[in-house]
């Protein structure tokens, strides 16, 4: 049997038993989508359609639709590029370090953070494959591949060609682990569908899922199986984006601080991302119950930690640059903090060092509205921190003579919030056709005594409570 300790508030609240989780998570699925959710799916489809349009304009215009020049040749795509691989991964840490660390509030929160890690690293690989200008001609070339090129391959001492091994191995990774943990979930649904159609979709899905004790044994080994490798990737992939700055030689880029301290920032916007849905998600869903203050507690406690470690970072690349006496280097960092781009600068200071220390707050961590506004400046900050690495460092670089400013385009614009469009509509459609909890593992949480509370629902035909029945033993 598992322990909690009587200190902790329980992770499932109102007296919830296995079939209560179970109507209670599944009831939106099996319900007509009201006009709400139409109207938000329709906004952001519209949004990710203006954002495809443009991405369809600038093939046929080519780069020159946005803004860079001859100093500037990385902006917006590649700010928006490690901005989404960022948020990103939020959910495989949540899934597999949380796991392996039997962290068991991860269990309500841990689905939805990974379909949020899937759709982030959809939309930031779209900014590479843009920034390219004619993918269909180049984009190949990333992949050493058998070819008639002789002699030429592609460089593997690049690290913008390890950032292709890297995310596509993650993505895959993210993608069957998310994917596993759905199977159970799956053959519940499976198990209570009324339409023959779905209920052959979700069959096929399930993979013949029984609840036995065999099938969860083999489960629960994979799982643990897939969160051994899912939980170096966590470190080394925004390690490995980090490397296309930090092996240059750029005032500014050239660091070693880099690699943790794009880790730390990574899980940090990740976690903000996750706040901004969890909240909006337990409202709209009514899943008070299983996504409860403790969850939303935890979240906001990782938030204050990696944002103290992101103004750390900060604090460290002021000193290291004024203790190296690098010239250079000094001027980078004065000019971030006064240059033209100094809107930028103070925007991120604002949104990542001072406004998630609110969280220190019990008051504030428990009040909803408040966590979602601090999640959303999180976001907004992550992002400026990414424009002010790239964008200000680029603009002041060894020569005067080379020195230029950016100013984005409406293109450019345009994508970025398309990509929005892009995300959203693949969540509401996760939302709306996939359960956003995950049930089995919630049902892991029931103490005992609730169960014998609720023990007459089990009558309903309810197949998936017995074999989650099953499961929870087994799990204990």
């Amino acid at each position: 049997m598992s322990y909690e300790s009587p200190i902790r508030e329980p992770l499932v609240t109102g007296g919830k038993g296995y079939h209560d989780i179970t109507e209670g998570v599944l009831a939106p699925l099996e319900k007509k989508p009201n006009m709400t959710w139409l109207a938000a799916f329709g906004l952001s489809a519209m949004v990710m359609t203006m954002g495809v349009s443009l991405i369809i304009w600038t093939f046929f215009e080519g780069i020159g639709a946005w803004g860079l020049n001859k100093t500037i040749g990385w902006a917006f795509d590649i700010t928006n590029f490690v901005f989404w691989v960022g948020i990103g991964h939020a959910g495989t840490l949540i899934s597999a370090i949380l796991l392996l660390f039997r962290q068991t509030w991860r269990n309500s929160i841990n689905r939805a953070a990974e379909a949020m890690t899937i759709f982030a690293v959809i939309c930031a690989a779209l900014f590479p494959l843009i920034h390219m200008g004619r993918p269909w001609v180049g984009a190949f070339w990333v992949l050493p591949l058998p070819n008639t090129r002789g002699s030429l391959w592609v460089n593997f001492n690049s690290p913008l060609l390890w950032d292709v091994f890297a995310i596509s191995t993650y993505f895959s990774v993210s993608l069957v682990f998310w994917y596993l943990g759905l199977i159970p979930d799956l053959a519940s649904i499976r198990d209570r569908a009324k339409n023959k159609i779905a209920k052959a979709i979700y069959g096929a899905l399930s993979m013949g899922w029984n609840g036995s004790t065999r099938t969860w044994h083999r489960y629960e080994i994979v799982s643990l199986i897939l969160a051994g490798l899912a939980t170096p990737l966590v470190l080394s992939v925004h390690t490995i984006v980090s490397f296309d700055f930090a092996t240059s030689i750029v005032p500014g880029w050239h660091t070693t601080i880099f690699p943790p301290y794009f880790v730390a920032g990574a899980i940090f916007s990740g976690f903000g991302m996750v706040q901004t849905l969890m909240v909006v998600t337990r409202k709209v869903y009514k899943l008070e119950n299983f996504i409860t203050l403790s969850h939303m507690d935890a979240m906001a406690k990782i938030v204050i930690l990696t944002g103290s470690l992101v103004g750390i970072a900060y604090a460290t690349e002021f000193f290291i640059a004024w203790y190296s006496g690098n010239t250079y280097e000094q001027y980078a960092f004065i000019n971030r903090m006064f240059g033209p781009y100094w809107w930028s600068y103070w925007a991120m200071i604002s949104c990542n060092v001072i406004t998630p220390q609110l969280f220190w707050f019990k008051k504030v961590r428990e009040n909803m509205l408040l966590t979602f506004i601090i999640s959303i400046f999180v976001n907004i900050g992550m992002w400026f921190e990414r424009f002010v690495i790239i964008a200000t460092s680029l603009a002041r670089d060894f020569m005067p003579a080379n020195w230029a400013l950016y100013t984005p385009t409406y293109v450019e614009v345009g994508i970025f919030i398309g990509t929005f469009g892009v995300f959203f509509t693949f969540f509401f459609l996760f939302a709306k056709f996939l359960p956003v909890v995950n049930m089995f593992e919630v049902k892991t949480l029931v103490k005992d005594d609730t169960v014998v509370d609720h023990g007459h629902h089990d009558d309903h035909g309810d197949q998936h409570s017995h074999s989650a029945e099953a499961g929870v033993s087994h799990s204990h």
